[in-house]
C-alpha cells in the first residue's frame, strides 16, 4: 500500500452563453491528463451541478474526469495551472476541481 491523491475534475459541457464546448478539447484535456498522469477515468454520463450565489441559482451541465497520482506536490501544482487554462479557455468563473488523499492496495 501507498498513498496518492485523486483528483475529481468537474468539466461544464458549455460555455456560459450556453454554446456547447467542443468535443475535441475535451479530448485533447483527456489525451493531455493520460500523457502526464499515465491513465484517468471518464464519467462520460452528464451530470447536474446547481448552486446558488445570492438570489441567484446555477445550472450547469458536466462531465467529471477522475485522475490518480502519486505525486501529491507536483500533481497539486499540475492542477492549480490547468484549473486556471480552463476557466480562461471554457470562459468560467470557477472550475471545480476536488482532491482526495487515497491510499492503493
Amino acid at each position: 500500500m501507498h498513498d496518492a491523491s485523486e483528483y475529481d475534475l468537474y468539466l461544464p459541457l458549455c460555455f456560459n452563453d450556453g454554446r456547447h464546448v467542443d468535443e475535441a478539447k475535451i479530448a485533447a484535456l483527456k489525451k493531455r491528463l493520460h500523457e502526464r498522469f499515465g491513465g484517468l477515468t471518464f464519467f462520460p454520463q452528464q451530470n447536474e451541478g446547481i448552486w446558488q450565489i445570492g438570489t441567484v441559482t446555477f445550472r450547469e451541465s458536466i462531465v467529471i474526469l477522475r485522475i490518480l497520482a502519486e505525486e501529491t506536490r507536483t500533481a497539486r501544482a499540475f492542477f492549480e495551472q490547468l484549473k486556471e487554462e480552463l476557466k480562461r479557455d471554457l470562459e468560467q468563473e470557477d472550475i471545480l476541481i476536488v482532491e482526495r488523499k487515497v491510499e492503493l492496495l
